[in-house]
């Protein structure tokens, strides 16, 4: 079952598209290949521009597909990339994540978007579960989360590998959107 989401929407501040080819520079230096961004990503940090290509291919693969729907998040006023975002699909239960480039941290720009996407999900048919995890030590993604309108569900111990921290079980913390 494909989602009805749109290719791009707008917050008061951000531009979000659906994720093009061409932006694979612009993502590969803006957030995919810093160490202190990809820390809490459940993909490896990017070490070369052809790591951002193949993601890439992935993700338009997976919008064709109805599984995965990712977009990047540019300033407004400049048109600046700062990130990316994505929503996980599977057969009604949606999962979704952000990233940031570090130099756009702190100025709301997370929440912003979580409550934009948040918004877009709850109301689409066939949808029954929204959901998402953090690592416990990802205390201002966990702020987020609750800020943009999910509840925290569950602490999950040893839950998940995240493979740019060694792969080492991580405690997570399991966040739900009430539907």
């Amino acid at each position: 079952m494909r989602l009805s989401i749109p290719e791009q929407f707008e917050t008061e501040r951000l531009a979000l598209c659906r994720l093009k080819y061409e932006e694979a520079e612009e993502i590969f230096y803006t957030y995919a290949s810093k160490p202190e961004a990809t820390k809490f990503m459940p993909w490896p940090t990017h070490k070369s521009l052809a790591d951002t290509r193949i993601f890439l291919e992935y993700a338009a693969n997976g919008w064709r597909a109805g599984t995965d729907y990712s977009f990047s998040i540019r300033l407004r006023e400049s048109n600046r990339l700062i990130g990316s975002c994505g929503i996980l699909h599977d057969e009604g239960k949606i999962q979704f994540g952000y990233i940031l480039s570090p130099t756009q941290w702190d100025r709301g720009y997370a929440t912003e978007v979580c409550k934009k996407l948040m918004s877009i999900v709850k109301g689409l048919a066939g949808v029954y579960r929204v959901s998402t995890f953090v690592d416990t030590e990802n205390v201002a993604s966990a702020k987020v989360l609750l800020k943009s309108g999910l509840v925290e569900e569950a602490r999950l111990e040893k839950w998940f590998k995240f493979v740019n921290q060694d792969n080492r079980p991580k405690d997570c913390l399991l966040f739900r959107l009430p539907l």
